[in-house]
């Protein structure tokens, strides 16, 4: 308790209860400011080829997950059509029957424009509950999932731009004293571009440059049930920039670095009101006085001490999320995390990628190492990531194999290299 009375400058307020009694604000907590949001399910990487390079997708070449990322990138496939099937298995070691999985399919309409469509769907497995020894258990299978279609179209011969609707829907099913929770639904945009470069002469090899970017999960706040507080959506900001060494024919190396920060308004500090003994009677607290108790504030008002009122509408806390650190630039920088990723082709035949991940400490610690591979053969495509965390904190992920398979019809319908 005193680490942190003696980190605030104490406030004098007058006198309260008696004589030589003041009034000091206590922080509630500031160790930690990780910032949460609903359906956290989206921001797990759905396709192996992604999760393998670090998570990212937002300036790679255009694939059949295009969806989950850019979907702006479809209008630069040489695919006509292509269908993406994934699945991760979640918390697999400790449990079996909790994934992430889905289906995504791409058209591209002409040489222009191109239509996207996916589901993806989430399942928390069975969790039984047990009222008292008497009452018969009660099992529910939580799940949530999202729909989206998007449309792509070339602005010009190298950048293209997209927008995307994606209906959100998450069924809990977790019993409260209140009744049963009703399934929580809402709507969301995703606005994104993609450039990418024609092939250049670099002296012994050529070249071609990839940008893009994307706000994901636009959209309202909602609730999961009636009497709960409003939740954000992880609406997402990605950045990201690459380059293709095209080393001749058959063989291509491609870096990528992709930057993240989520839209979403950081928590502030927070405190409330305390009473303490100011017994040489100068209106500051000194050691050795005594605080009220915690669980006894005099004002129940919360006091936001450091940082800005989170509870704003999805809107206002896009442009907040910019400025709202307790901790100033120095915090704001910390809420970016940051990939870095390559991958060596072989033809159409065969991959092997890598990548590294980070995120600040005091804001999720996610830091991991991932590597995989993939495979082709004639239109059908497979790719297997496995993930190794950096971390103190163990990943969900960790030392599981994801699978993802792809399905490429007409291939090569829209050549342009």
């Amino acid at each position: 308790m005193k680490k942190y009375i003696l980190a605030l400058s104490a406030l004098y307020f007058g006198a309260q209860i008696q004589a030589q009694t003041t009034v000091l604000q206590l922080p509630e907590s500031q160790d930690s400011r990780v910032i949460t949001t609903g359906l956290p399910f989206v921001l797990i990487a759905p396709d192996a080829r992604s999760a393998a390079m670090g998570d990212m997708g937002v300036a790679t070449s255009v694939d059949a997950f295009s969806q989950q990322w850019n979907s702006a990138k479809y209008a630069f496939s040489e695919t006509k059509q292509g269908v993406g099937v994934s699945y991760t298995p979640y918390l697999s070691k400790l449990v079996d029957d909790i994934f992430l999985g889905g289906i995504t399919y791409f058209n591209k309409l002409n040489e222009r424009s191109a239509f996207g469509a996916s589901f993806r769907y989430f399942s928390l497995g069975e969790i039984e509950y047990v009222q008292d020894e008497i009452s018969e258990a009660l099992v529910q299978k939580p799940n949530e999932f999202t729909i989206d279609a998007s449309y792509a179209l070339k602005l010009s011969e190298r950048f293209s731009t997209s927008v995307a609707m994606r209906f959100l829907h998450s069924d809990l099913k977790l019993p409260n004293y209140s009744g049963d929770p009703e399934p929580a639904s809402t709507f969301g945009v995703d606005i994104s571009g993609y450039y990418q470069s024609e092939e250049e002469a670099y002296g012994t090899f050529n070249g071609r440059t990839r940008l893009g970017f994307a706000i994901q999960n636009l959209g309202p706040k909602f609730k999961y049930d009636a009497q709960g507080q409003e939740n954000f959506q992880p609406t997402t900001l990605r950045l990201g920039g690459g380059f293709d060494f095209i080393l001749d024919q058959h063989n291509t190396v491609a870096v990528t670095a992709e930057f993240t920060k989520l839209l979403v308004p950081t928590p502030p500090i927070i405190g409330r009101e305390y009473a303490y003994d100011d017994t040489n009677g100068n209106g500051s607290y000194d050691e050795g006085e005594e605080v009220g108790y915690p669980n006894d504030p005099i004002n129940e008002e919360v006091y936001y001490l450091e940082g800005k009122d989170p509870n704003v509408e999805f809107f206002k806390g896009v442009f907040q999320s910019f400025g709202d650190a307790p901790g100033g630039f120095r915090e704001e920088v910390k809420e970016i995390t940051w990939a870095l990723g390559a991958e060596y082709r072989y033809q159409d035949s065969f991959a092997f990628r890598a990548g590294y991940f980070n995120e600040a400490e005091d804001k999720g610690a996610r830091k991991f190492f991932a590597i995989g591979a993939g495979f082709n053969y004639n239109v059908i495509g497979v790719d297997l990531s496995y993930l190794f965390s950096a971390s103190k904190i163990p990943s969900p992920l960790e030392n599981t194999l994801r699978f993802t398979l792809s399905f490429n019809i007409d291939r090569e319908a829209y050549q342009e290299y």
